[in-house]
């Protein structure tokens, strides 16, 4: 796969949408989460595109699968750590339905595009 071949993967398209949604939910929180839970969850939700790139630039099957995985975790991990924002009234229900929705879908083709790479 050429380096910008990774670009055309709409789970790493969709991926990305998910961190400027996420970013922008992020602008809610109070201050005194700044280097709290958003730092978390900025860092978790840049993860998943930062591993799907580096998991389709490894030449082995097993490399690739291995960075999918992690960028799979980082999905979870995200969708937790909003999860936990609700509870703390940072974020509304409805607001974690609309990235719980794209975690899913993401969580989904990261699953197919793994075991793709697998040949499963």
């Amino acid at each position: 796969m050429n380096q910008k071949s990774y670009k055309t993967l709409n789970v790493y398209q969709d991926a990305k949408k998910l961190v400027v949604q996420v970013y922008l939910l992020l602008k809610k929180f109070p201050v005194e989460e700044k280097f709290a839970l958003c730092d978390q969850i900025r860092r978790a939700v840049i993860s998943v595109t930062s591993n799907i790139v580096e998991g389709m630039s490894r030449m082995s099957k097993k490399e690739k699968a291995h960075f999918l995985e992690i960028a799979y975790a980082s999905m979870i991990e995200v969708d937790s750590q909003l999860d936990i924002s609700i509870e703390l009234g940072y974020i509304t229900e409805d607001e974690y339905k609309y990235i719980h929705s794209m975690v899913c879908s993401i969580s989904r083709q990261l699953t197919g595009l793994r075991n793709s790479v697998l040949d499963l």
